[in-house]
């Protein structure tokens, strides 16, 4: 989950808790407000009925020894007046309570007010009940506007921090893109800063600047000792190699110290082959070429067939070239050439006599394919997994492999923006699809 949406859920959860708090605050303070204030107007009107106890109506009714109810219109408002048993001193007794009464057939809940008097030595019970539901009904208005309230205030949340997350997160995925993701060159680094006004990304700015910094002077450094490698390493064994070439011309050697002579110049092609192998991987790794070829991929297959046609025919191998599209790319044509040399030529090492090589292609959704099939020995998962590490060698009899082939076709193809990859099957055959992400056709 990405920061600017975890900062969003964050702020959008802790309003809502807020916001319900605030809710359930508010519903708790209206209820006990309204019952308050119709407890208070209940005690009003107990006032001014004890007031009016010598009125003609209710003085009438109380020497009959009758129940005085008087209820409104709505019955919303009743008030009772009944004798009960005479006590002549009345202890302290309850003020407020609610229940159901049924009227006219019509149950209502009221906040009734209750107390204990004396009159003309006798004592009553005085009853006046306010029907609720008008409370009730404002509880439950007010429940449904707090959880539209709750649910506009979390949409407006999210939106708002969303929008000011990305606002204030962009400069960070812009160093993220531009001097993390889009880097393939230190030597190629941008090192503008990018406009913040957080001091955390700018630190992270300078910290990502400073650290390709070191990279740059590393790569420096590595060309350059790949350089004085090239002309150290190479120089001497040129020169050994010739003289061992001129001894070899003396008539007088004996044969056993011409077959060492013979040996030591093959060990010494050998440590040339692995050294010119290691300097083009570094080369290409450095961005040492130019990409400036129209390189069609057919043509060059067609040369490397023709190179390699006496190996194909020393091993009776079938070799079919199924291509149906024409198709060129830009980039370097020597280094395209190493890259399908080598596949191919590993196509033909590690092939069972009599065996056959698949050379086709396929377009879909303008994604241009090559394919290289093989019978021959095949890879297990594992093998597969190092295939493209240096010096990783199959398990054969192979001695003119150095395993370092793929590692060669591995650098070249991410130099071209090429993806590459391999299925093979022990014992049944391998095949390498190469993937050209931005090929250009043709016809």
């Amino acid at each position: 989950m990405k920061l600017q949406v975890k900062l969003a859920l964050y702020n959008t959860l802790t309003k809502v808790a807020i916001i319900l708090f605030t809710g359930l605050l508010i519903l708790l303070s209206i209820e006990k407000i309204s019952y308050n204030h119709i407890e208070l107007r209940l005690e009003q009107d107990e006032q001014e009925i004890l007031r009016s106890l010598s009125s003609k109506e209710i003085n009438s009714y109380l020497t009959t020894q009758k129940t005085y109810t008087d209820y409104n219109i709505l019955k919303e408002e009743f008030i009772s007046i009944k004798p009960v048993e005479y006590k002549s001193v009345l202890a302290p007794n309850g003020r407020f309570k609610t229940e159901s009464r049924k009227i006219d057939r019509n149950t209502q809940d009221y906040r009734i007010l209750w107390h204990r008097f004396n009159f003309n030595n006798h004592t009553y019970m005085l009853e006046i009940g306010v029907a609720i539901e008008s409370v009730e009904e404002l509880k439950s208005i007010i429940k449904k506007f707090t959880i539209v309230v709750l649910v506009i205030a979390l949409v407006l949340t999210l939106i708002s921090d969303l929008i000011f997350t990305k606002f204030l997160l962009a400069p960070f995925y812009k160093i993220i893109d531009r001097k993390l993701i889009k880097v393939n060159d230190p030597m190629n680094f941008d090192y503008e800063k990018i406009k913040t006004t957080t001091q955390d990304f700018e630190l992270l700015d300078d910290s990502i600047s400073s650290l390709m910094k070191k990279i740059s002077n590393l790569f420096i450094l590595e060309k350059q000792f790949i350089a004085n490698v090239s002309h150290e390493l190479l120089t001497p064994i040129s020169i050994i190699s010739s003289r061992l070439e001129n001894i070899l011309l003396q008539e007088e050697l004996s044969e056993g110290s011409e077959n060492k002579m013979h040996a030591s110049l093959k060990t010494l092609n050998r440590l040339k082959s692995i050294i010119n192998s290691l300097l083009l991987i570094s080369k290409v790794e450095n961005n040492q070429y130019a990409k400036t070829d129209m390189v069609m991929i057919a043509a060059v297959i067609m040369e490397i067939q023709e190179e390699l046609e006496d190996r194909i025919e020393e091993k009776r191998l079938k070799f079919t070239n199924n291509l149906k599209y024409i198709y060129t790319i830009q980039g370097n044509r020597p280094l395209m050439h190493t890259l399908l040399f080598n596949l191919i030529n590993n196509a033909i090492k590690y092939n069972n006599a009599a065996g056959s090589i698949i050379i086709g292609d396929e377009l879909k959704e303008d994604m241009y394919t090559l394919i290289i099939t093989d019978t021959g020995t095949g890879m297990d998962s594992k093998q597969i997994e190092n295939a493209f590490n240096r010096f990783e060698k199959l398990d054969t009899d192979e001695r003119e492999s150095y395993g370092l082939g793929l590692a060669i076709v591995k650098s070249i193809t991410a130099f071209h923006n090429i993806k590459v990859q391999i299925h093979s099957v022990k014992g049944e055959g391998t095949t390498v699809k190469l993937i050209f992400n931005t090929p250009i056709p043709l016809s």
